[in-house]
């Protein structure tokens, strides 16, 4: 498990919101070394919270991850994802945060219906839940179709933009999607930020 502790979240005007992106966070050259490390990694079939064992759960989520863990290759990219998220945390949510507290999971959503219904993130960590959910999108959108990222934050659910290197931040008690994938594949990092419980 990895354990990436931030300084404090710049001090900014707290807008409150449901989910904020930063764009151009990554160069491509970085994005593919991004890929080029989450592919190396094993990867295996996407699993769901109180999952049983052998329980077929493809209906609710179907994609393949790995795990990229905080590493001598890996501790710049553990950087520059900790610098976006807290400067988007003191701009939208001013949350008391830890940092990152679990490795970031590289996902792989292929063209034959890949997809994750309806969820929250609220994870398995006793006495430090995840606060903020991260996504950094490393597809080029004309790469896939379908496989949308989507918030139920109001009455039509919300599609998030399709940008390659654009990186989403949401609390992760927010209700969230990815359609289908019917083109193409694919590509996401996720990682979730922890901190003290909320009172």
């Amino acid at each position: 498990m990895s354990a990436y502790h931030f300084a404090p979240s710049p001090d900014l005007s707290t807008q409150e919101c449901n989910f904020a992106n930063w764009v151009n966070g990554f160069s491509d050259k970085e994005i593919q070394t991004i890929i080029d490390i989450g592919e190396k990694y094993y990867k295996k079939e996407a699993t769901v919270g109180g999952q049983e064992k052998d329980e077929d759960i493809s209906r609710i989520r179907k994609s393949e991850v790995s795990w990229i863990d905080l590493n001598n290759e890996t501790t710049w990219l553990y950087d520059q994802l900790a610098y976006v998220t807290r400067q988007l945390n003191g701009q939208f949510f001013d949350f008391d945060l830890y940092g990152f507290v679990e490795h970031m999971q590289y996902t792989v959503y292929r063209p034959d219906g890949d997809h994750y219904t309806w969820h929250i993130d609220k994870g398995t960590l006793k006495g430090a839940p995840r606060k903020l959910s991260i996504v950094l999108q490393l597809s080029d959108p004309s790469e896939y179709d379908g496989g949308d990222l989507e918030f139920f934050v109001s009455p039509e659910p919300i599609k998030a933009r399709k940008e390659k290197g654009i990186i989403y931040a949401f609390p992760s008690w927010v209700l969230h999607r990815v359609t289908p994938v019917t083109r193409g594949t694919r590509r996401t990092l996720v990682v979730w930020v922890a901190g003290p419980k909320f009172r």
